[in-house]
């Protein structure tokens, strides 16, 4: 999940524990722990709701830091057909492992070999084939860019595509921006390796 402006700052300090978000399906689970760019948070519970049933009463609009349901309809995204989801959650305190392995430049051959080796493990139980390589190529030709366009230029649906992105970001290999994502040094370093 991605926050923007004053819902970033908010979630950062702990103030913002609620979201409201328009999705074809759930994007989180609970019990889940995601990186964004307000900082780390755990989902404590997701569950659709009607968005005309939100009265201007209702703790979440506060915990979401909107004024009114109205305000929390006004801001929802994307598809009006898509449901609704209530996204509670909590500020994990403390730094992030993966933060850490992204910030490393330098690969031993030993890193090099384990990395070879689950990239290459993801390329096999790929339904679409081998798909590592290209899209870190792909990111590092194209930083900034939209996920959409992105997977446009391979050829791939945009949801199939961001989740093998998150498969990256799971070993330290890219990081999200507001928009697209780019590589991180490990990455970058990686695909110097190639």
């Amino acid at each position: 999940m991605l926050f923007t402006g004053p819902d970033r700052d908010g979630v950062a300090a702990g103030r913002i524990t609620a979201a409201y978000r328009r999705w074809a399906e759930a994007r989180v689970a609970e019990g889940r722990i995601y990186r964004t760019n307000a900082g780390r948070i755990e989902i404590d519970s997701v569950r659709e709701v009607n968005p005309e049933l939100i009265s201007d009463y209702d703790d979440d609009i506060f915990a979401a830091d909107r004024q009114n349901a109205r305000d929390v309809r006004r801001r929802l995204r994307g598809n009006e057909d898509w449901p609704t989801f209530l996204i509670k959650f909590h500020l994990v305190e403390g730094a992030d492992p993966r933060e850490e392995l992204a910030a490393t430049a330098e690969l031993t051959p030993e890193d090099l070999a384990d990395l070879r080796a689950r990239l290459a493990k993801l390329d096999e139980l790929s339904r679409h084939g081998a798909w590592t390589t290209a899209i870190l190529q792909q990111i590092q030709a194209s930083p900034g860019t939209r996920a959409g366009d992105l997977a446009a230029d391979l050829g791939r649906d945009p949801a199939g595509f961001k989740l093998d992105v998150r498969k990256l970001k799971n070993l330290g290999l890219t990081y999200s921006l507001e928009t697209g994502y780019e590589l991180s040094p490990r990455g970058a370093a990686y695909l110097k390796s190639l």
